[in-house]
């Protein structure tokens, strides 16, 4: 398979299409090897328009994913990150998006529960070359602390709920990207600290599987 022209094609037939015209995000996703992300033997299907399942050295299917290119470009496009951000990745998976948001920011902290997929995107990254993130292991509903506060904080996946318990590891300032709600129901939202509050806006539709921990407690029933 010509790699190069696939990475082309999801660009051009994907992302682009979807209103994406951050250059920076547009050169990451040209330039990124994202067969590099999966195992060898679904290198062939890294650029489709999907949110792509990973499998495990194992061969098992984990519940874990790739985001959608298109969902996950735009979904960084809302996010506004700046060259001096310092941006909080959660759910990394395979480190994919952690490689693109490292091309737009200071420093990624590439957060990701599972410690073989932490292991994988580790990895990955040093394969790239990407100098500037790192990978820490950890649950993934109490983000980072230790380097918090953050200008950016990404999900790579969706939440049930809206995610305050990483509000307070948010800068003045700062914006949380996340796709909000189960299935077709889901919205991209924006969440931005301002003086300590914490406002959220929809952005637009999305899907993507639901991240672990993100789930909406059982309601009570009399």
């Amino acid at each position: 398979m010509d790699f190069v022209k696939a990475r082309n094609a999801m660009v051009d037939g994907q992302v682009r299409t979807a209103d994406v015209t951050d250059p920076r995000i547009l050169g990451a996703m040209l330039d990124l090897p994202r067969e590099r992300f999966v195992q060898p033997d679904q290198a062939e299907l890294a650029y489709s328009d999907l949110d792509l399942p990973l499998v495990g050295e194992r061969g098992r299917t984990s519940p874990r994913c790739l985001l959608r290119p298109m969902n996950l470009a735009k979904l960084i496009q809302a996010a506004a990150i700046g060259a001096e951000d310092r941006v909080l990745d959660i759910g990394a998976a395979s480190g994919y998006a952690a490689a693109v948001l490292a091309r737009l920011a200071r420093e990624v902290v590439a957060l990701e529960e599972d410690p073989a997929l932490a292991a994988f995107a580790g990895k990955n990254l040093a394969g790239c070359k990407v100098l500037n993130a790192s990978v820490v292991t950890g649950p993934l509903t109490e983000g980072w602390p230790p380097q918090a506060p953050y200008d950016v904080i990404l999900l790579e996946g969706a939440s049930e709920i809206a995610p305050r318990m990483l509000f307070a590891q948010l800068r003045d300032g700062g914006r949380l990207a996340c796709i909000e709600g189960r299935g077709l129901s889901g919205k991209a939202t924006i969440y931005r600290s301002d003086g300590g509050v914490v406002s959220g806006r929809p952005v637009f539709d999305a899907a993507a599987p639901l991240l672990p921990g993100f789930v909406q407690p059982p309601a009570f029933v009399f």
